[in-house]
């Protein structure tokens, strides 16, 4: 069974940083895609980056394009969400999600119910 656990939220001023860490234990890492998603109070969880397990692609919504950074380290099994110029809207409970891959490993998914396991969210929260 994988599991996953986040780290690295907490509060920041707007215009700060944080980089939030997702470590993955259990099963192959390198044939997981990995999703970043968010839930803000009395707001359904949204993707926010995506990455596919080969690393070749990734997706960013619209709202943080620019300003977050998916990346993975296949050695640590880590995947991290490096968010610059964090603003009071980006407040929420960030979840890291994992989806096994067979032959789609090219394929960053963007989809809350295309992967198989949840960490249990870190809360970031972003002063003004």
């Amino acid at each position: 069974q994988v599991q996953l656990v986040e780290s690295g939220g907490g509060l920041v001023q707007a215009g700060g940083s944080l980089r939030l860490s997702c470590a993955a234990s259990g099963g192959t890492f390198s044939r997981y895609a990995m999703g970043w998603f968010r839930q803000a109070p009395g707001k359904e969880r949204e993707s926010v980056a995506a990455i596919s397990s080969s690393s070749d692609s990734t997706y960013y919504a619209d709202s943080v394009k620019g300003r977050f950074t998916i990346s993975r380290d296949n050695a640590k099994n880590r995947v991290y969400l490096q968010m610059n110029s964090l603003k009071p809207e980006d407040t929420a409970v960030y979840y890291c999600a994992a989806r096994v891959t067979v032959f789609d490993r090219g394929y960053a998914y963007t989809g809350e119910n295309e992967y198989h396991y949840w960490g249990q969210g870190t809360q970031v929260t972003v002063s003004s």
